[in-house]
């Protein structure tokens, strides 16, 4: 491959069709089917599939076919397929999602979430960087092998419109299209994150999550506060049982079956992955003034984030708003929990874990449940082979001028166990543009330009090898 064609050609693309459809996807309300119910009837996820098929076309790469696919109910998947131009027969597998997180609130005042703004060279708007840009980045690097007639696999691209509700259709597709797929030997999923802007970041890890609501009821009906000293707060009950689980004073979770044995492999990379990132593991985090990390090490942040499990109160039932607080003890108290866990722990047996430990022996027999909600497994990276990391470490020396480094991320992909599951001789490259401050699923978020399109020069550079 020629470095500085590529690197034109990408830059060229980009400039001349990639940044303007962006810009017409941001605009598109494509929330994920958990945040719109009438999606179906609205059709933005729809129109955000065929805006982005319309686009695919106008590449006109020999061999290219697209089709969206929809079964009632589903969302659609846009299916992508790119004919091998050498004898092998293998296929490589590329992931990403065009459906959006909601609006939030906090943006800035000359920006928001449908409204594209570039800025600084970053592209602002909801789901520039999560994740819309994959499909254009997956095809521009294959067009850009294209155009100096290099052999090149097979390739197979989904793109869906599930992820942000959890791919409850993702499976589905894939089951059913499993022949059409074909042999995959490479599964490149582009919807990850990246330590800075200055490397290629591999994603070696993901925790896993398993979230509960758990109930406190100790009365009919709101009595008196006068009556307190006799029933007790349906809150102090909470906060008691809550001690059996995590440690209050420090965060740590108390289950021993949930904690992490770290591979060695794994901490060496970990290890690495900080000495680069440094203290901008917890300086990108908006804390308030004052306000400090859990520790002042960035290799205890790294730990924290992206192996231990991690207790989270992510809603509340059954307090009034302090504007309509009455002098009245609550009959119950009801709180969200989210459980980050670490990637090789099964979330199905922390439900379990956390259910028996929450339940039993009630205080005043207090009438107590956890009722499980939702689960996702971790996952680790298989191992990769030696051609593939030399490539992938050559193409980080090429287009950005440092050597690979591989992190794990504090946040779940559900389906990559799925995916492990379907294609077990397959090797893995996740990856992604969401880097500090890009801030996915919040205010502001923006897409890095300048990273885009070498990330994408990245994954040309690998796909050719």
């Amino acid at each position: 491959m020629d470095i500085n064609l590529t690197k034109q050609f990408i830059d060229n693309i980009f400039s001349d069709s990639v940044i303007k459809t962006l810009q017409e996807y941001i605009k598109i309300k494509a929330k994920s089917p958990a945040f719109d119910q009438d999606w179906e009837q609205n059709g933005y996820l729809q129109h955000a599939c065929e805006m982005v098929e319309k686009w695919c076309q106008s590449l006109k790469i020999n061999g290219l076919s697209t089709e969206i696919i929809s079964s009632k109910g589903r969302t659609p998947l846009l299916f992508i397929e790119v004919a091998s131009n050498s004898n092998n027969t293998e296929t490589t597998l590329i992931y990403g999602h065009i459906d959006k997180q909601p609006e939030g609130s906090g943006w800035d005042k000359n920006k928001s979430p449908f409204k594209p703004v570039i800025e600084n060279n970053k592209l602002y708007g909801r789901g520039s960087a999560d994740d819309g840009y994959a499909a254009f980045s997956a095809l521009c690097a294959i067009k850009a092998i294209k155009e100096q007639n290099l052999p090149h696999n097979r390739f197979v691209i989904l793109i869906e419109s599930g992820e942000e509700s959890g791919s409850p259709d993702l499976p589905y597709y894939i089951e059913k299209y499993q022949e059409k797929i074909g042999n995959v030997d490479l599964v490149v999923c582009l919807d990850s994150g990246c330590g800075d802007y200055k490397r290629l970041w591999i994603t070696n890890s993901l925790r896993g999550t398993a979230v509960g609501n758990l109930e406190v009821k100790i009365l009919t009906q709101g009595i008196h506060s006068g009556h307190s000293g006799i029933a007790a707060s349906s809150f102090r009950v909470l906060r008691n049982i809550l001690d059996r689980i995590e440690d209050s004073n420090t965060g740590e979770i108390k289950i021993q079956e949930l904690l992490p044995i770290i591979p060695a492999n794994i901490m060496k990379m970990i290890k690495k992955s900080v000495k680069i990132i440094g203290q901008e593991v917890s300086n990108c985090i908006p804390f308030a003034p004052g306000v400090k990390p859990v520790s002042s090490d960035p290799l205890d942040l790294m730990i924290n984030h992206t192996w231990k499990p991690v207790l989270s109160y992510i809603g509340v039932d059954g307090m009034p708003s302090t504007a309509h607080a009455g002098s009245v003890l609550r009959p119950e108290t009801l709180i969200s929990l989210s459980l980050r866990l670490p990637p090789n722990i099964k979330a199905e047996k922390a439900l379990e874990l956390m259910k028996t430990k929450l339940e039993n022996n009630p205080p005043y027999s207090a009438k107590i449940s956890f009722i499980p909600l939702d689960y996702a497994n971790g996952w680790v990276m298989p191992e990769l082979n030696k051609k593939l990391f030399n490539a992938i470490n050559e193409s980080s020396r090429a287009f950005f001028n440092n050597d690979v480094c591989f992190v794990g991320e504090g946040g779940s992909i559900p389906f990559m166990n799925f995916l492990l599951s379907k294609f077990p001789k397959a090797q893995f490259i996740v990856t992604g543009v969401l880097g500090p401050n890009s801030n996915a699923h919040g205010p502001n978020e923006f897409l890095h330009l300048p990273y885009v399109k070498n990330l994408t020069c990245a994954l040309s550079y690998i796909f050719a090898s």
